[in-house]
C-alpha cells in the first residue's frame, strides 16, 4: 500500500514563502517519480511540479510557476519538498502529493495520491 503524507500547508502572506513536504515509504520513494498537483476553488486540478526517482533527480515544473518554485528530494528522509516563493493569492489551493511510474504533467500519469494539504495565501 502506497501512502503519501503531506505536511507544511497553512496560511501565508502574499510575497512570502511556503514549503510543502511529502513523505513516503522507502520503496515508494525509491521506485516512483513524485510530484505535486493543486486544485483551487472552482478550478480544475493542475500540475505543479515533479521530480524523478532518487537516482536521476530530473525535475518538471509548471511553466507558469517555474521561476517561483523548486522541488527536491531528501533521500535520508524519503521526502519530496516543494518550495514556493513569491506567493500570490491565486496560489491558494489544495496541494496533492503524487507518485507514479511516469514523470509527466498529466493526472493520469500518477497512480498514487495523497490526501491533500490546504494552502491559503492572503493579500
Amino acid at each position: 500500500q502506497v501512502q503519501l503524507v503531506e505536511s507544511g500547508g497553512g496560511l501565508a502572506q502574499a510575497g512570502g514563502s511556503l514549503r510543502l513536504s511529502c513523505t513516503a515509504s522507502e520503496h515508494t520513494f525509491s521506485n516512483y517519480n513524485m510530484g505535486w498537483f493543486r486544485q483551487a476553488p472552482g478550478k480544475e486540478r493542475e500540475f505543479v511540479g515533479a521530480i524523478s526517482s532518487r537516482y536521476t533527480g530530473v525535475t518538471r515544473i509548471a511553466d507558469s510557476m517555474k521561476y517561483r518554485l523548486s522541488i527536491s528530494r531528501d533521500v535520508t528522509k524519503n521526502t519530496v519538498t516543494l518550495q514556493m516563493n513569491s506567493l500570490k493569492p491565486e496560489d491558494t489551493a489544495v496541494y496533492y502529493c503524487v507518485a507514479g511510474s511516469r514523470l509527466g504533467r498529466e493526472q493520469h500519469e500518477y497512480e498514487y495520491w495523497g490526501q491533500g494539504t490546504q494552502v491559503t495565501v492572503s493579500s
